[in-house]
C-alpha cells in the first residue's frame, strides 16, 4: 500500500467523515454544504461559507448596541426572506438542488431543512439562541428569547411565517392524525413540546442525507445513491 502523502487532497467522502467525526463544535453549514460533491464532486464549499460570511459582515454592520434580541430577529429575517429573497421551492419541491447549498443559494429557493441551515447560520452569527427543529413532516427553527422577553419563536424556514401554538397543533394534527395518542387531551402540550425539541446539526445532515435517498432510489441515478448512503453510514453508524 503507498504511504499516505498529508499534502494530497482528501476525496470527498474523506473530506466529509473529517467534518462529521466530532459533535464537538459540529460545522453544520460546511457539512451540509459538501453535500452537494455527492452529484457534483467539485463542488467549491468553501465558496458557500465565504458568501455567508459576506452576509454577516453585511448583517452585524447594521446592529446596534442596544438591539435586543427581538430586533435581531426581525433583522434577520427582512435580511433573509426580502432583502436576499430566500423562499421554499414551491415549483421544484423534490429536485435534488434544493437540498445542495451551493444552488440553493444561487436560486434563492429550497426546501425547509437547506433553508434553516443558512438562516441558522445568520441568527446564530448575530447571537440569537437559535436551533433547528425536526418538527413532524416540516423542519422549522426557533428561537429562545432571555430576559425579559423570556418565551420561545418558532418560524417556518420554507416561507417566514411565525407559528403560534394553533398553528403548530393544527401542524401536528395533520402529520400525525387527530386520534394520535395525546391530541385534543391536556398531554396535548406536553406532545408539542416533545416535537419542538432541538434537532442536532448531526441529525439535521442525517435528515438531508435521508431526504436525497428517497430522491435518488431511480435506477438511472445509483451510482449518486451509493454515495449518499455511505454517508448515511458514517453520520449514523449501525450499532
Amino acid at each position: 500500500m503507498a504511504a499516505w502523502n498529508p499534502w494530497d487532497t482528501p476525496t470527498p467522502i474523506d473530506y466529509f467523515r473529517s467534518l462529521v467525526a466530532s459533535d464537538a463544535q459540529f460545522p453544520l453549514l460546511e457539512a451540509a454544504a459538501s453535500l452537494a460533491q455527492v452529484q457534483h464532486p467539485q463542488t467549491d464549499v468553501q465558496a458557500v461559507l465565504g458568501q455567508v460570511d459576506d452576509w454577516l459582515v453585511r448583517l452585524r454592520r447594521r446592529l446596534s448596541k442596544d438591539m435586543d434580541p427581538i430586533a435581531k430577529l426581525r433583522l434577520v429575517n427582512r435580511f433573509f426572506f426580502e432583502e436576499l429573497g430566500f423562499a421554499g421551492n414551491v415549483n421544484d419541491y423534490y429536485s435534488p438542488d434544493n437540498s445542495f447549498l451551493q444552488c440553493v443559494i444561487e436560486s434563492r429557493r429550497g426546501i425547509p431543512i437547506s433553508l434553516a441551515v443558512l438562516w441558522l447560520e445568520l441568527a446564530q452569527g448575530l447571537g440569537l439562541n437559535a436551533q433547528g427543529v425536526g418538527f413532524p413532516g416540516h423542519f422549522l427553527v426557533k428561537v429562545k428569547l432571555p430576559e425579559p422577553h423570556v418565551g420561545l419563536i418558532v418560524l417556518d424556514p420554507f416561507t417566514g411565517q411565525s407559528l403560534g401554538r394553533e398553528d403548530l397543533l393544527e401542524r401536528m394534527g395533520q402529520w400525525l392524525g387527530d386520534t394520535a395518542p395525546g391530541l385534543g387531551t391536556r398531554k396535548t402540550d406536553v406532545l408539542l413540546s416533545q416535537h419542538l425539541q432541538a434537532c442536532t446539526p448531526r441529525r439535521m445532515v442525517l435528515r438531508m442525507l435521508l431526504n436525497l435517498q428517497e430522491i435518488y432510489r431511480s435506477p438511472s441515478d445509483n451510482p449518486v445513491l451509493s454515495a449518499v448512503q455511505q454517508r448515511i453510514h458514517i453520520v449514523e453508524p449501525a450499532g
